[in-house]
């Protein structure tokens, strides 16, 4: 019998797995279920340990099965780490740019450049990586990111040099189930709560390494405030969807456009002096920037820039 390699057992398992049957998994395979048990049996013999409990419908994963599956998961990202690293010597003439961002900024600002930037270089490949800011700002001093985008420049490790957009503001979302909740008042005026008020809430927050994370880890320290934060989420979609749901008080920046619903929450603009974001895009201080890099800076900062004239203009 052929030898199974790393990657096809991961697929046998996965499948495996999903349907907990054997016939149906080899069916799902287009193989013989023989093939498949087998398979799995000497995988196991080479192991010396069972890695699929047979004893309970659907089939399982042992406890050593988790950690062969775990071992199987870090060979295929060891392998698609180092294809990505071959392929700027087998694919020389494509340039490859590597980004960085917050998965909670993605959504919200690869869409507003990343098409025109492909258009006027249609032959680039962009990788992402979607991370929280202190891993990515790590990943662009070890060489392993070309470009790291999120906001408030400010923050972010030495050696690494940044072009920004420009200051933005944030408001806060104040649920119905908090006490400085107003009835039927869509907005609060500008400092209707104080600082100390916003921060002991019930908090929905970015987690630490996060821009904004770090601005309001700034604020409860320099207020002496211990927070009582719900949950933490690196999305902002969900970050904003559990704040309008009552589980607590959160920020956001003006660019997140959330529908004013008087009835559930109000919105409170902050002043820029409280917090404040500054959209950026940085690279390592000791790269030279050539012409294709330098034109992926200017798009971003010229349709992020046509993105703000235009939200400035809608009521």
């Amino acid at each position: 019998m052929p030898k199974t390699d790393s990657s096809e057992m991961r697929r046998f398992l996965d499948v495996l797995l999903k349907h907990g049957n054997f016939t149906r998994a080899a069916r799902d395979l287009y193989i013989s279920q023989p093939y498949l048990t087998q398979s799995i049996r000497n995988v196991e013999k080479t192991l010396g340990v069972k890695i699929i409990n047979r004893d309970v419908s659907p089939l399982r994963l042992t406890p050593a099965g988790r950690t062969y599956y775990q071992y199987l998961t870090a060979l295929e990202n060891d392998k698609a780490a180092f294809t990505k690293q071959l392929r700027q010597y087998t694919h020389a003439d494509q340039v490859v740019l590597r980004l960085g961002i917050l998965p909670s900024l993605g959504n919200y600002l690869l869409p507003l450049f990343l098409p025109a930037f492909l258009k006027a270089h249609p032959t680039t490949k962009i990788e992402l990586t979607e991370d929280i800011l202190a891993r990515n700002e790590q990943r662009v001093l070890r060489g392993e990111l070309d470009f790291l985008i999120g906001q408030n420049p400010e923050t972010i490790a030495p050696g690494i040099d940044s072009f920004d957009r420009g200051r933005d503001g944030y408001y806060a979302i104040i649920p119905n189930t908090v006490t400085w909740y107003q009835p039927h008042q869509a907005y609060l005026n500008p400092g209707a709560l104080t600082t100390q008020d916003l921060l002991q809430a019930p908090l929905v927050l970015s987690p630490h390494g996060s821009s904004i994370r770090r601005q309001v880890d700034y604020l409860l320290q320099k207020y002496n405030v211990t927070p009582n934060i719900v949950i933490e989420s690196t999305s902002t979609a969900t970050i904003t969807k559990l704040a309008t749901a009552g589980l607590g008080v959160t920020f956001l920046p003006d660019s997140v456009h959330t529908r004013p619903d008087p009835e559930r929450y109000n919105l409170l603009p902050l002043p820029q002096d409280l917090l404040s974001l500054n959209y950026f895009i940085a690279y390592p201080s000791d790269h030279q920037l050539n012409k294709v890099e330098k034109d992926l800076v200017t798009i971003f900062l010229t349709q992020l820039e046509a993105d703000l004239a235009q939200s400035s203009t809608i009521p």
